[in-house]
């Protein structure tokens, strides 16, 4: 069996997180990068992460959840895609764009990695 890396960028989602009073009020938006490294046993679309499930396991992470920091989101995220079929190890990256608008730079982010310790 062989290891891909697999890249999904710009999963847009939006949830009430954040520390500060009144962020948690209306829905903020958040963008999600994934690295995954992937199991994959042949050329078939069975053989390898499913983009679809994986995406939406993202969003209902971000759309459910609430977390004070992107960092715990970012954690949250990981796990949750780790539990993907094929799915080896996975950092995923959370932007926050309107925090980075507010203070006046061009981002603020956080990206966590996790690893299937499980037996192969």
């Amino acid at each position: 069996m062989a290891t891909a890396r697999l890249f999904l960028s710009g999963i847009r989602a939006s949830g009430h997180h954040g520390a500060r009073p009144g962020e948690k009020d209306e829905p903020q938006a958040f963008v999600v990068d994934l690295d995954l490294e992937v199991d994959v046993a042949d050329d078939s679309i069975t053989a390898t992460a499913d983009y679809r499930g994986i995406t939406d396991a993202v969003r209902t992470v971000v759309g459910d959840g609430s977390f004070d920091l992107i960092e715990t989101m970012a954690r949250a995220v990981a796990g949750a895609v780790l539990q993907a079929d094929h799915v080896r190890a996975v950092t995923a990256v959370v932007h926050k764009p309107n925090a980075a608008r507010r203070l006046e730079i061009d981002g603020v982010a956080s990206a966590v990695t996790l690893e299937d310790r499980r037996e192969a």
